[in-house]
This record gives C-alpha cells, sequence and structure tokens, in this order.
C-alpha cells in the first residue's frame, strides 16, 4: 500500500491559508472539507453549514488538494466569513492524503467529513453527530452516511455498486455504501487507524479492526450543479485491487489485547 504524504507535518509539502484567529477553547465538532478545483462550490458550502451548525461550537477546515483554479482565493473570502481554517498541498496528493492534513490539523473532538462537490447535505451533521455520540459506549464509533437515492450519472452509480460488493465480499464490513464522503467520528479515532493512500474508502473496515462500532445513517444527495468531478470515476471502480488487498491483510494480522493492571 502507498503510505499518503504527510503535508499537514512537512513544511515543503504544504503551505497553510489564512485562517481567521482560532476561539480559545477547542470546539465540539470539525468539519473536514478535501478540494480540488472547487471555487464556485467553497462559499455556497459555507454558508451551508454554518446554517446547519448555528449554536452549536464548530470550526471548518479546508485542505486544498493543489488546485489550480481559483479555490485559493475563495477560500481567503471565506476565511473572513465564518470559523474556517485551510491548508493546501502544493501538488495533489490525493483525496486521503487531504483528510489525513485536514483530520490532524483540526481541533474538534468529533470530525465531520464532506465532499468539496456540494453533494452531500450539511444540514445532516447534526443528526449524525447525535447518532454518534448517543452509540459511543466502551467502544468508539464512526456514523458512516449513506446515500439511499444517488444523484450522479449511471456510470458513478454503476461503478460503485461494483466496487462496494467487491469490497464488502473481501472485508466483510457490513457498510453499504463506504463511498459517501458524509461521516462523523472521533478524531482520537481516526489518529490511531493506519493511513495510506485511498483510505478514506476503506474506513469501516479500519474503524471495524480498531475494535471500533461502524453504522450507517441514511442521508441526503444532491446532484452536482457546479464544476466536475476531479477525483476520477475509474478510481471507484479500480481502486488499486493493492490497497484493497492490503487492508485484508491488515484485518488477518490485526490484535487488540486486553491490558490488566
Amino acid at each position: 500500500m502507498q503510505t499518503a504524504p504527510d503535508a499537514a507535518g512537512d513544511p515543503a509539502g504544504a503551505t497553510p491559508g489564512t485562517p481567521v484567529a482560532a476561539p480559545a477553547i477547542p470546539p465540539l465538532i470539525s468539519v473536514v472539507i478535501p478540494v480540488r478545483n472547487e471555487a464556485p462550490n467553497i462559499a455556497p458550502l459555507v454558508a451551508e453549514i454554518e446554517a446547519a451548525l448555528a449554536g452549536m461550537a464548530h470550526e471548518i477546515v479546508y485542505v486544498d488538494d493543489g488546485s489550480t483554479d481559483g479555490t485559493p482565493e475563495a477560500l481567503r473570502a471565506a476565511a473572513g466569513q465564518a470559523p474556517l481554517r485551510h491548508l493546501r498541498h502544493r501538488a495533489s496528493c490525493g483525496q486521503s492524503a487531504a483528510v489525513i492534513t485536514g483530520v490532524k490539523a483540526a481541533r474538534g473532538a468529533w470530525i465531520a467529513t464532506l465532499d468539496g462537490d456540494g453533494q452531500n447535505d450539511p444540514a445532516d451533521i447534526p443528526r449524525l453527530l447525535a447518532r454518534a455520540q448517543g452509540e459511543r459506549q466502551a467502544r468508539p464509533v464512526l456514523v458512516a452516511g449513506h446515500r439511499v437515492t444517488r444523484r450522479d450519472s449511471w456510470v458513478k452509480r454503476r461503478s460503485s455498486r461494483i466496487a462496494n460488493r467487491i469490497r464488502a465480499r473481501l472485508l466483510g464490513d457490513a457498510t453499504p455504501d463506504t463511498g459517501c464522503g458524509l461521516k462523523v467520528f472521533p478524531r482520537a479515532l481516526f489518529l490511531a487507524l493506519p493511513h495510506f493512500d485511498h483510505m478514506h474508502r476503506f474506513l469501516p473496515a479500519l474503524v471495524l479492526r480498531q475494535g471500533g462500532l461502524v453504522v450507517s445513517e441514511p442521508v441526503n444527495h444532491r446532484p452536482r450543479v457546479r464544476g466536475r468531478s476531479n477525483y476520477g470515476t475509474l478510481d471507484r471502480l479500480a481502486v488499486s485491487i493493492f490497497d484493497l488487498l492490503g487492508v485484508a491483510w491488515l484485518q488477518r494480522r490485526g490484535s487488540r489485547p486486553v491490558v490488566e493492571e
């Protein structure tokens, strides 16, 4: 498995954006959004997040994965309107690397991830967070969004269906929609997972391997109305077979000792 670059900790690989001054008290939840060439979607999505999380201590962490359009300028403009921080990969390192960078930089105890294209609905975040907080007992929990009604092209829907079947058969993660960008989980849980390229597509299996709980929650899904997809359709169907086999290997080699004092 290819190891994802740690852009957050490598000054040569990432340069921070212009953040709003962070509040003294850490937020309850950090919304982490990886983007590449999504300039038209920045302001509308930030406005929706602010409306959805009004009254809740939160922050928004964008990671610009090497955009070549006006995304950096759009993020600088949005940072003056919301509790938003943004970081940038000098060159595109992939969606998983951007998520890893964002979670490491986040200050909230809880993380919500969103795709930056506007297809995920931020209004679902409070419900997923409440479900995660309600389920959490002895085990950490990942709440994965389930796009019951997909608003994508036939090609995307078909490739996702095939990839989900192959993944479920090999990994047994019992998750109907691992490709949904909307997920809520504790930051500490994510930091304890192995990090590698494409790991965001295997989060349920990795959480189960870690001894956590995975639940799925139906979420809204919307058609893309601005821009175009920047992370290709083919990688949904042909996410490296080496990564898939690698996760299966990790599952079989993992052990969780019961520690007694």
